[in-house]
């Protein structure tokens, strides 16, 4: 098996909530809009797709529960970005688990939950970097190195 993940699955209680939530609560742009399923293109040859979780756990022969023990990321650009972001989940109903602050890795960060409890760390990490052809490097970094 390759070292990769194409695709992200949220099993969600509502679809249309969760549309909502992200196509005009955070302003992103479905790649795939059905009446069940939403797919969004996150990163390159990276999509999430938001799917009912009763569906999610007939189709893996399992029964499938909201979650709490991961989280999805994001890493921007500066520490204000990341307040903007936080502004933007907030006003689209989101729920703030942790207000922007500084981190223990020397950066910026905050964490919001979407309307099915899927958790979103919205930080910034001046060590983290993304070549073109999208490998990721990523060093340690000083509190004193955020620029701030």
């Amino acid at each position: 098996m390759n070292q990769q993940v194409n695709l992200v699955t949220l099993g969600v209680q509502d679809v249309r909530v969760s549309r909502r939530f992200y196509s005009q609560g955070l302003g992103w742009t479905p790649l795939l809009d059905l009446d069940g399923i939403v797919f969004y293109q996150i990163g390159k040859g990276l999509a999430l797709a938001l799917f009912p979780l009763a569906d999610l756990g007939a189709d893996t022969g399992h029964a499938a529960t909201a979650g709490t023990s991961f989280t999805l990321a994001q890493n921007l650009d500066t520490p204000a970005a990341v307040d903007t972001v936080m502004a933007s989940a907030r006003a689209a109903g989101a729920t703030v688990l942790k207000e922007p602050q500084r981190a223990a890795f020397g950066g910026y960060h905050g964490y919001f939950a979407d309307p099915d409890g899927h958790r979103w760390e919205v930080c910034h990490n001046p060590g983290w970097s993304v070549a073109d052809d999208g490998t990721v490097t990523l060093t340690a970094v000083e509190a004193a190195d955020m620029g701030e």
